[in-house]
C-alpha cells in the first residue's frame, strides 16, 4: 500500500487501529492530514508517523516519548543530532525497565517468603 494520499479508513485499516486513534494522533500534532472539506488526506510521511508510533508504543514508549521522537526528524539537528536524542530516550527507557524488573524480582521473592511462611503455618 504504497501510494501518495490515503484516507482515514486506509490507515485505520492497515495499521488495525481505529479512526478516532487516528484523530487523537492528530490532535497530538503527530499527523497533519490535508483536508478537503470534512476529509482528511494524509501523505506518506503521515502513513510513515502512524507507523513509528505502533512501533514505539509496542517498545513501551509513551505517545509523548514517541512524539519527541518524531519531532526530531522535522529539526535541523542533522542525522548525528537524532541518533543522540534518539540514544538517550533509547537509553531512559532502558532504565526504566531495568527499574522495574528489580522491583518485580523484590516484590516476587516478598510474594515467595509469605507463601512458605503461609504453607509451614498451616502444617
Amino acid at each position: 500500500m504504497d501510494k501518495a494520499s490515503y484516507s482515514i479508513s486506509d490507515l485505520s485499516e492497515e495499521f488495525d487501529i481505529t479512526s478516532r486513534t487516528l484523530r487523537y494522533y492528530e490532535e497530538q500534532d503527530i499527523l497533519s492530514p490535508k483536508r478537503e472539506g470534512n476529509r482528511r488526506i494524509y501523505n506518506r510521511k503521515d502513513r510513515g508517523r502512524v507507523k513509528m508510533v505502533i512501533r514505539g508504543k509496542r517498545l513501551g514508549f509513551s505517545l509523548q516519548e514517541i512524539r519527541k521522537i518524531i519531532k526530531m526528524y522535522d529539526t535541523n539537528t542533522g542525522n548525528s543530532g537524532q541518533l543522540e536524542l534518539f540514544l538517550k530516550t533509547i537509553r531512559d527507557h532502558i532504565r526504566v525497565l531495568e527499574n522495574q524488573i528489580e522491583d518485580i524480582d523484590l516484590t516476587l521473592s516478598e510474594l515467595k517468603r509469605f507463601e512458605q511462611q503461609c504453607e509451614e503455618d498451616l502444617k
